[in-house]
């Protein structure tokens, strides 16, 4: 998505460790018009994969995925880091998180995640996958289908797209970050 790597290129900035900031537009502040083209995109890339439900992780994979819900006119559901007193039965599993570096047991409701869905699983990065398989696990807990995972960005060199691809599942990135060596962003 030319757009969006142009975005990134502009206003994305290189950390240590192989981490990508681009809080100015995606996680700290959000671009309505970016998060809508990207909606409409993911809309179109799943538009016909019988897509019954998009499933994400808080925080920053919700907005992405509301706007693909929008376009696909499907409910989203999100996996929460802290069960809320208000939730029912949920399902559970753990999920390291590669930028904050710590392990969080995530969970989703039961009510809203069956195994009559066929989900697409929506979030803002891939890196090495860690979100991904946790969302991965809850569906498969809950017998759904996944149909497939969409992320905004995938930084290819930590592995997670390899992985899940290897693992037979259809993933699309709107952008690929080959290389964040020496503080340059390197796009597909």
């Amino acid at each position: 998505m030319e757009l969006l790597n142009k975005r990134i290129l502009q206003d994305g900035r290189c950390l240590e460790g192989g981490i990508l900031k681009v809080n100015s537009f995606i996680n700290e502040q959000m671009d309505p018009e970016m998060m809508s083209h990207i909606g409409q995109e993911f809309g179109k890339l799943y538009a016909n994969c019988g897509v019954t439900k998009i499933m994400t992780i808080e925080a920053s994979g919700i907005a992405p995925a509301i706007m693909t819900g929008l376009y696909m006119h499907l409910p989203v559901v999100f996996v929460k880091k802290k069960k809320p007193k208000t939730m029912g039965e949920t399902l559970n599993t753990t999920v390291h998180s590669f930028t904050k570096d710590r392990n969080y047991n995530v969970c989703v409701s039961k009510e809203f995640l069956t195994s009559k869905d066929k989900v697409l699983i929506i979030d803002d990065f891939l890196a090495y996958g860690n979100a991904a398989k946790g969302m991965l696990d809850l569906a498969r807990q809950a017998q759904a289908k996944i149909v497939g995972l969409g992320f905004v960005i995938e930084k290819t060199f930590q592995g997670g797209g390899e992985m899940l691809r290897k693992a037979g599942y259809r993933v699309e990135s709107l952008a690929e970050v080959t290389s964040l060596d020496d503080g340059k962003i390197t796009l597909k």
